[in-house]
């Protein structure tokens, strides 16, 4: 059976084409970056085929290689898109070059005559973006969505034709029996118009868990700060200390208050008190390790729980977020006022209520004296 590149094209095309209208209405109302990147791929593979059929006309010598550019454009889509979901950047410089690589290969082999012109780089970064995109998504955490396992299952199947395609292309060449029977335009085309509609399906699902886990992770979080809520703040801090019960192993804790506070509101009013806030919060994220915890415990008093850490740890802690706070403050004249801080250590209690309350006596100490100090929470008498 002869299968019809052009009638193909045109199929993939239209079906391309229905999907974008559909993913693009559903990315306006949810805004999922990964419905967006899904939105942007199915736009490059649409373009690319329609460059394509312009093969064996005079547009060929442009639209080939364009043809080309793009649908290795969409593969690289597709992977920025996984990148989305297990919060990475995009990797811009990648997807720049791949492109560019693409365009040269194929301005370099006739294009305007050669409908295979850059065939070899084209299908390497093929078989690339989408092996990439099927490691992204199933690196992805199992709690996060019940749906990327097939996801990633799909595009490690369209990676490996692909892979066959370069192997059979490098053997054979383009004008091969194998590859003209089995990995040839028409073949693909009808493999990608398959696994489109079939792997949409998930998409839908899958954007859908971005949204969920998206808006899960703003309500855990305070909205001026970023910081961790209290209620979250302490949920995990008590499964983080029975972590650390279990092994036996130490956790410092630190609350901090911003001292005369009130003053900043009330003398330069309460966007300079907010910017005050962000720029503690700031320092804080910057002077802590990825497995420390943060949040706002409620004002202008915040507090961290610190795995592993000694007392005499906290305490470089918190002259580093002191550190840290005067640099923002000179870099962006902000109105900082200076910090009071009560720390305590699982040497003395490892309940969560008590080191609280040990760490909130020190504060209260800590503000009788002078204020802008550290103190360490007295060992409790027992």
């Amino acid at each position: 059976m002869i299968l019809d590149i052009t009638s193909l094209r045109v199929a993939l095309g239209v079906v391309a084409l229905t999907l974008l209208l559909l993913f693009y209405a559903s990315y306006r109302r949810t805004r999922s970056s990964y419905n967006g990147w899904w939105c942007v791929a199915l736009l490059f593979f649409l373009a690319g085929n329609l460059a394509f059929l312009l093969n064996g006309t005079p547009y060929q010598v442009w639209a080939n290689p364009a043809g080309n550019v793009l649908l290795v454009g969409g593969a690289f889509s597709v992977w920025t898109g996984a990148r989305s979901l297990r919060m990475l950047p995009a990797p811009r410089w990648q997807f720049a070059a791949a492109c560019g690589a693409t365009a040269v290969a194929s301005a370099l082999e006739n294009p305007g005559y050669n409908t295979w012109s850059g065939g070899l780089v084209y299908l390497g970064l093929m078989t690339v973006g989408i092996a990439l995109a099927s490691r992204n998504l199933w690196l992805l955490d199992s709690s996060y969505s019940h749906v990327h396992k097939s996801m990633a299952f799909a595009a490690a199947f369209l990676a490996a034709y692909y892979f066959c395609r370069l192997d059979v292309y490098i053997v054979e060449g383009p004008n091969g029996p194998n590859f003209t029977a089995y990995f040839g335009s028409s073949i693909a085309s009808l493999v990608t118009l398959v696994l489109l509609v079939a792997v949409s399906f998930s998409m839908t699902a899958l954007s859908n868990d971005q949204l969920i886990n998206r808006l899960s992770e703003r309500a855990a979080r305070d909205n001026l700060t970023g910081l961790l809520n209290r209620g979250t703040f302490m949920d995990l801090a008590t499964k983080e200390l029975e972590r650390l019960h279990a092994r036996s192993s130490v956790a410092s804790l630190i609350l901090a208050d911003l001292d005369h506070f009130k003053a900043i509101n009330d003398e330069h009013g309460h966007a300079a008190g907010d910017a005050a806030l962000q720029a503690f919060a700031d320092a804080c994220s910057a002077s802590v390790r990825s497995t420390d915890l943060v949040g706002r415990y409620g004002g202008e008093e915040f507090i961290l729980l610190l795995p592993g850490a000694s007392q005499e740890r906290a305490e470089s802690i918190a002259a580093d977020i002191n550190q840290a706070l005067a640099a923002n403050k000179d870099a962006d004249d902000i109105h900082v006022p200076t910090v009071s801080y009560g720390v305590t250590s699982t040497e003395f209690d490892d309940d969560l209520t008590a080191m609280i309350a040990a760490a909130d006596s020190a504060l209260y100490e800590a503000k009788s004296l002078g204020r802008n100090r550290v103190v360490r929470a007295s060992p409790r008498l027992s």
